[in-house]
């Protein structure tokens, strides 16, 4: 059960058709998802992955959006969801022997990353 004098309060950053597998960027979500916005700020830049820049973006867009929309302060943040999903894959085509054509998938995926910030609202008495 929640607590009544606890409310979360949070924004959201969205990547939309990052051309990467699902499986390479889940690989840094995992290690940020539950992180303080400081922390999560470092972990993808000691990691030796093209994509931890592309999540290093949307970690920073969240923390905007979080600032800007609601007047959050950068520091209290968390990440509290960090979520990949499989999207359409771009179709590209090798030529083969004999005229015909071997088609090659190239993955793209979407990247929601999810921030929010605790905190003890004062209670009615």
């Amino acid at each position: 059960m929640k607590n009544k004098e606890k409310s979360e309060i949070g924004a959201r950053a969205l990547g939309k058709n990052i051309r990467a597998s699902a499986m390479k960027i889940r690989r840094i979500t995992d290690r940020i998802r539950g992180c303080s916005y400081g922390e999560a700020l470092v972990l993808p830049e000691s990691m030796p992955y093209k994509t931890c820049y592309l999540i290093s973006q949307l970690i920073l867009s969240a923390a905007a959006n979080a600032n800007t929309n609601f007047g959050l302060n950068k520091s209290d943040l968390f990440i509290s969801e960090a979520r990949v999903e499989n999207s359409a894959y771009l179709r590209r085509f090798r030529p083969r022997a004999q005229g015909r054509g071997y088609p090659i998938r190239k993955p793209t995926c979407k990247v929601t990353i999810k921030s929010n910030s605790n905190f003890v609202g004062k209670g009615e008495r």
